[in-house]
């Protein structure tokens, strides 16, 4: 059972797969994106993150964001962060990782 405020929804097409994420990614709802992105093929594939409502993240929401990132340049996959919202983007300004995202601002990839 997903906490309250979280939702996760994935979406797989031919070329890409969305990850739709609702509310706060934080250490209690990460294991379930984790969980949920875990046997996604990422080889040349995109995978797109709808974080546009997202409504918090802290450091292990980074975390998450950054294993993705990884395991998709390992696995010759894109990973595509999409309607990123200021406070999540403010994260990854004070980290200094915002440059290591492609950011979209919708699901287009």
């Amino acid at each position: 059972m997903l906490p309250n405020r979280f939702d996760l929804v994935v979406s797989a097409q031919p070329d890409v797969t969305v990850v739709t994420v609702t509310g706060e990614l934080d250490m209690t709802t990460c294991p379930y994106v984790t969980r949920a992105t875990d046997d996604l093929t990422l080889k040349g594939q995109i995978l797109a993150l709808d974080l546009s409502a997202l409504t918090y993240m802290d450091s292990s929401g980074l975390n998450v964001l950054l294993t993705l990132r990884n395991r998709a340049h390992a696995e010759d996959g894109v990973l595509h962060l999409c309607g990123v919202p200021r406070q999540a983007l403010r994260v990854l300004d004070l980290t200094g990782t915002r440059n290591l995202f492609t950011l979209r601002p919708c699901l287009t990839p």
